[in-house]
């Protein structure tokens, strides 16, 4: 296996002896690098790839994100992706996403605003990125992890049965879709 630190734009290996792999393109047989970092050619698979030293955090299916929701409608809520859970890094790529009714309670609900609400900040699972990055929250884990009251802006704690949120200042109870562990997250 060879290795070198290459730029984009520079020539790397030829299609007859190897194929473009990841981080490089091919054009008119010859192999280019498409992106910074470390070129390894593997003569076992027959590919030329570049490694990149600190690759961009680009969201994929089944990644936990942390997210804000935006806007919501009876059948869907959008959310702003802000952080992807185990990384510091921020996240690049489409950050823009969506909630359907059907993915964020495993109890059946037909309004969107009888779980989450618009400023929510919520844990969720990506579920797919292509076409449109879609989020879920059915399992136990996801959810609301931080609400405000939409009367006071009072930072909101769980009901007495734990399964909706009530404001300690103006006594407003309302209905969420809860993280297990709402509360108990440090938002950094």
């Amino acid at each position: 296996m060879d290795s070198r630190f290459v730029m984009p734009g520079d020539e790397v290996a030829v299609e007859e002896e190897y194929a473009a792999g990841e981080g490089t393109f091919a054009d008119n047989g010859t192999v280019y690098a498409s992106q910074v970092g470390t070129l390894v050619l593997d003569d076992d698979e027959c590919t030329a790839s570049v490694v990149c030293p600190n690759p961009p955090n680009i969201l994929k299916k089944g990644d936990v994100v942390y997210a804000v929701v935006a806007d919501i409608r009876s059948t869907m809520a959008t959310a702003d992706v802000v952080a992807k859970e185990g990384t510091s890094k921020n996240v690049g790529g489409e950050t823009y996403a969506t909630l359907h009714v059907s993915k964020i309670s495993p109890k059946y609900t037909d309004d969107v605003s009888k779980e989450l609400r618009k400023g929510d900040y919520i844990r969720a699972v990506v579920t797919e990125t292509k076409p449109s990055l879609q989020l879920a929250t059915k399992d136990k884990h996801l959810g609301c992890i931080r609400a405000l009251c939409s009367k006071c802006k009072t930072e909101m704690v769980r009901d007495k049965k734990g399964e909706g949120l009530y404001c300690p200042e103006c006594r407003y109870a309302i209905p969420r879709k809860l993280a297990d562990d709402y509360g108990d997250v440090v938002l950094r």
